[in-house]
């Protein structure tokens, strides 16, 4: 494996670790989810670059829009969460409550 590629796949298993381990707050969540879209954007760029085809080049273009659409609704819900119930600590919140 070639360090290019194992950097990347380690920086998005890191991603879906913190993801996975760090439940306190949802802003972690949410820069763990924005890290892990990024190594993927930034790797299919780099896929599509060597690979030279038109074809491959949209990929990185749409990843790139989810990673967005994905962030805006992420601090939708958060700033909704914070003003709601006072901060962004998930242990605080309760679902049947709300």
């Amino acid at each position: 494996m070639s360090p290019m590629y194992f950097s990347f796949s380690s920086a998005f298993i890191l991603g879906l670790m913190g993801l996975a381990f760090n439940r306190s707050h949802l802003l972690l969540a949410l820069l763990c989810l924005e890290g892990m879209m990024l190594t993927l954007f930034i790797a299919t760029a780099i896929w599509s670059m060597m690979l030279n085809s038109i074809s491959n080049s949209i990929m990185p273009i749409i990843i790139l829009t989810f990673s967005a659409c994905e962030a805006s609704a992420g601090l939708a819900i958060l700033v909704a969460t914070s003003r709601s119930h006072g901060s962004d600590n998930l242990q605080n919140l309760n679902l049947l409550q709300c």
